[in-house]
């Protein structure tokens, strides 16, 4: 069966954007240059590349993803490029209840529940699931039991307020250390599995 995978910035007080949305804080924010070291990227990489599947919020489709990482890709001058292609050619699943059709390639909008969508893919044959976010998308995939890594990049910012990382949570999950690392540009990933 296969997993599903998050991976998502936080800063050190566990947040995931300032109050208005902003995410300059983050070492690298989705502007050109990656601010992020090689080792950080290649782990980044491969993470990505360990799945074929990507889970999206709508709001996360339509504040950018989908553009941002083709108008990257068709950069050949960016260092993300190779990485921006990766991400267009793979299989991209939207949550939502208010989009009727995708207006991106390679996106499929999920019409059924989230577990049962999400319980779905994980018994299709293939790689390994990502999600990315937003936060509420995350929330209910945690509160439904169907996250089985968390790699969450803590980055070396205290934002004091702002967009928790994981809203109001009506359940406990208990998670085991699976590995901690830090990388040269001040950015630690916290690695955990679900027990």
């Amino acid at each position: 069966m296969r997993k599903l995978k998050l991976e998502m910035q936080i800063s050190v007080d566990g947040f995931s954007s300032s109050q208005d949305g902003n995410n300059d804080w983050m070492v690298w924010n989705w502007a050109p240059d990656w601010g992020w070291d090689t080792e950080l990227r290649h782990y980044h990489e491969a993470l990505t590349a360990s799945s074929d599947c990507i889970l999206l919020s709508r709001m996360m489709a339509e504040e950018g993803f989908h553009q941002h990482w083709q108008t990257v890709a068709e950069d050949s001058a960016s260092p993300q490029s190779s990485f921006a292609r990766a991400i267009g050619d793979m299989r991209k699943i939207v949550f939502s209840r208010t989009l009727k059709e995708s207006r991106w390639t390679h996106t499929e909008i999920a019409r059924s529940g989230l577990a049962e969508e999400v319980n779905r893919l994980k018994r299709e044959p293939g790689k390994d699931i990502i999600v990315y976010g937003g936060p509420i998308l995350v929330s209910s995939l945690v509160e439904a039991g169907l996250i089985d890594e968390f790699h969450f990049v803590v980055n070396p910012a205290l934002l004091g307020n702002g967009k928790p990382v994981l809203g109001a949570l009506h359940r406990t999950t208990r998670l085991k250390l699976v590995d901690a690392r830090p990388f040269p540009c001040g950015v630690a990933v916290l690695h955990y599995a679900k027990l």
